[in-house]
């Protein structure tokens, strides 16, 4: 009988100092500050270092502008018109009153096929010579291909023939041409020759 309460009284005792233990274990654990571990993974990946480097005393990059001048872009010189017409009015007048004579009909009907089938046209940069009724035939040179350039008067000097001898010898024969002075005149001038006519004398109609 006293056994048992020996043995019931340790039990109570032993009881009591493991409530006390876990007691103050629970205390201890409050107290302490939370932490929680994560795993650490380690990665084996080679590293690749870049290195950036300039050349020293390198000149700053310079972009260069080009502006086009129009205005100092050479135009095609303008062609302008100095004299354009056929031959003068008179020769064919003068050879109509003289072709009433069968002698002068050959030189009257050269003079009306000049009036109505030839065409002298002098510019800053060519002379031209249309012929045909409906001007299929014409011919071009500028002048400085010109050799040479002479004039014949006709009837009292109202009108004249001018020769234009070209560099290769070619001969140019403008027949009954108006103002032929003049004309001739600014042929030689474009032509950069001396401008001094040579001239002879009248030779009638």
């Amino acid at each position: 009988m006293a056994s048992t309460k020996i043995l019931s009284h340790t039990t109570t005792t032993a009881t009591a100092i493991a409530s006390s233990i876990t007691h103050q274990s629970l205390y201890l654990s409050s107290k302490l500050p939370f932490t929680t571990t994560f795993p650490t993974f380690t990665h084996n990946r080679p590293t690749t270092k870049l290195h950036v480097s300039s050349p020293p005393n390198k000149p700053p990059l310079t972009t260069t502008t080009t502006t086009t001048n129009t205005s100092s872009t050479k135009k095609p010189k303008e062609e302008t018109i100095f004299f354009d017409g056929g031959a003068h009015y008179g020769d064919l007048i003068a050879n109509l009153v003289l072709g009433f004579t069968l002698l002068w009909l050959p030189l009257t009907l050269a003079a009306v096929s000049r009036a109505f089938s030839l065409r002298y046209r002098f510019t800053n940069l060519r002379v031209t010579v249309i012929s045909g009724l409906t001007g299929q035939d014409r011919s071009d040179f500028p002048y400085n291909v010109i050799k040479d350039v002479q004039v014949v008067p006709r009837f009292i000097g109202e009108w004249g023939d001018i020769v234009i001898t070209l560099k290769d010898g070619t001969k140019v024969d403008l027949r009954s041409v108006p103002r032929f002075r003049e004309i001739a005149k600014y042929c030689l001038s474009m032509a950069d020759k001396p401008v001094v006519l040579k001239e002879t004398g009248n030779k009638g109609f």
